[in-house]
C-alpha cells in the first residue's frame, strides 16, 4: 500500500503537520519510531509531494537501521519517487555503503535503474564510491550495463575523472586503461 500526503490545501493541517514529522523523523533516522508508528498503522510506504518513501528520505539521510526497521515492516526497497531514483541509488550518490548494504540484504534490486537507465553502479562509479562500486559487483551488479545514452559504469566514471573507480570496473571488464 502507497500513501501519499495530500495536498496542504485539501488536508487538516494537524496531519500535515504529523506526516511532517514522521517524515522529519525518517532524515534523522530515528528507527525505534519508525517501527513504533508503522506497528501502529501508519502505512510503511508513505511518500511526500516529491514520491520520496519513508525508505528513500532514511536512505538518502544514511540511515541503514532506519531502512532495516521499514523493510522488515513492509516497505518498498525499490520504492521509486516522481523522479524515478531508488533508494539504492540515493545511498549510492550520497555514498552510504552501510546502507547500500541493508537495502541489498532487504530485497533491493542491484540493478534497478532509473527512467534513464542509470544503475546504482553507475552512481556509485561516478562519484568514484570505489567501496560501494565493489560491494554492488560482489551483490551481481552488471558493469556491463548500459544507461540510455550507451554508457557503461566504466564509460561515466571515466568521463567524470572518478579514476579509482574507474580503474576498478576496467578490471571488471577485462579492460586497460
Amino acid at each position: 500500500m502507497t500513501a501519499n500526503v495530500p495536498p496542504a490545501a485539501d488536508a487538516d493541517p494537524r496531519l500535515v503537520e504529523f506526516a511532517r514529522e514522521v517524515f522529519d523523523t525518517a532524515r534523522r533516522g530515528e528507527a525505534a519510531t519508525l517501527a513504533s508508528l508503522i506497528d501502529q498503522g501508519l502505512p510503511p510506504n508513505l511518500r511526500n509531494e516529491k514520491g520520496d518513501s519513508l525508505v528513500m528520505l532514511a536512505s538518502y539521510h544514511g540511515h541503514a537501521n532506519a531502512v532495516r526497521a521499514l523493510i522488515q515492516r513492509g516497505a518498498d526497497p525499490d520504492l521509486r519517487n516522481d523522479n524515478g531514483q531508488t533508494p539504492l541509488a540515493g545511498a549510492a550518490f550520497k555514498g552510504y555503503a552501510d546502507v547500500v548494504g541493508a537495502l541489498l540484504d532487504n530485497g533491493a534490486d542491484v540493478e534497478g535503474a532509473s527512467p534513464d537507465g542509470r544503475t546504482a553502479l553507475m552512481i556509485a562509479a561516478m562519484f568514484n564510491h570505489v567501496d560501494i562500486v565493489e560491494q554492488l559487483l560482489a551483490r551481481g551488479a552488471s558493469p556491463h550495463a548500459r544507461d540510455g545514452a550507451g554508457n557503461t559504469a566504466f564509460d561515466v566514471a571515466n568521463g567524470m575523472g572518478a579514476t579509482d573507480a574507474a580503474a576498478r570496473l576496467a578490471r571488471a571488464c577485462g579492460k586497460t586503461i
